[in-house]
């Protein structure tokens, strides 16, 4: 290698060019699809609602997320495309950025499902289901969040990957990366699953109880609604195993030296998935762009004679 204006000349791979452009197209879109997403939402009176709210929320993380992947995706890019190693000032920035975001979207998740539990298990208890209580849950994950990747700064575990042109916590075996794991994922997703089974449970209970008609198919509307959020993380853990697979490797075996780059092609791709299917669970979205289309479609040119 070759020192060079602070830089270092390194080999590209044939293949790191076309990945580069497809992930920063990847996220592109993704973070244009968050946007239209989120301005209906706040155009569409019909959206004012909690549980829109929250999924806002959602969409509002899955938007910053793009921007920081975009980021990332741009450094890797002129990087590779000059073929030089050199670690730019956000580099450490985006790199704890990105566990901030992450975190923040699977707590968006976990939120939605919550407040889905408190209106079938606690329906008579308002202040749960109100604006002010939800805001304070979001306020307080945004916090929890932004706190939680401060031990990587602290503890210096983030650093300037060359072969991969990203800053990342190496994965091996380690505290951190085993607390990493369970702030980030294992609560929240360990959370969202237990609610599910409950609701499960709860809502089968009530089907032996024929009295209570309405209120049963209210919890399994509610239920359905949490279903579908499981599907939308199971779909999310799907596309991103390679990360998952690369994670426990770590513990027992050297991984491959572009393991952060294969992994994150899956990363940026489970993202523009996340907006596809938050507009394909959200019906007030979706009949919004309907009444677009329609209205359009209705509009009747006038004849001149």
């Amino acid at each position: 290698m070759q020192l060079e204006n602070e830089s270092i000349i390194i080999n590209i791979e044939s293949w790191f060019i076309p990945i580069d452009i497809l992930l920063i197209l990847s996220t592109g879109l993704s973070i244009l699809f968050g946007i239209i997403f989120l301005l209906i939402i706040i155009y569409d009176k019909t959206c004012h609602t909690v549980s829109i709210m929250l999924i806002g929320n959602s969409c509002l993380t899955e938007i910053i997320y793009g921007i920081n992947m975009f980021s990332m995706g741009l450094f890797t890019f002129e990087n590779d495309l000059k073929q030089i190693q050199y670690q730019d000032s956000l580099c450490l920035f985006r790199g704890y950025f990105g566990y901030v975001v992450t975190s923040l979207q699977n707590y968006s998740y976990l939120l939605q499902a919550m407040y889905r539990y408190l209106i079938i298990i606690y329906p008579t208890r308002r202040y749960y289901q109100t604006i002010k209580f939800q805001l304070i849950l979001i306020c307080l994950t945004w916090i929890f969040s932004l706190l939680c990747p401060i031990p990587y700064i602290l503890l210096n575990e983030i650093k300037y990957n060359v072969y991969n042109q990203i800053c990342q916590m190496p994965l091996h075996l380690s505290f951190i990366t085993i607390y990493n794991a369970f702030c980030i994922y294992l609560i929240p997703l360990s959370l969202l699953i237990l609610i599910y089974l409950k609701l499960i449970k709860y809502v089968r209970k009530m089907n032996k109880n024929i009295i209570l008609v309405n209120n049963l198919i209210r919890a399994q509307s509610e239920l359905k609604m949490v279903r579908r959020i499981i599907i939308l993380v199971t779909g999310v853990i799907i596309i991103g195993f390679p990360y998952t697979m690369f994670f426990f490797l770590s513990f027992f075996v050297n991984l491959p030296k572009y393991h952060f780059r294969i992994a994150y092609i899956f990363v940026d791709i489970s993202l523009l998935f996340v907006i596809i299917i938050l507009f394909q669970f959200t019906d007030q979205i979706k009949i919004f762009i309907m009444k677009k289309i329609i209205r359009r479609t209705n509009i009747v040119l006038p004849i001149i004679t």
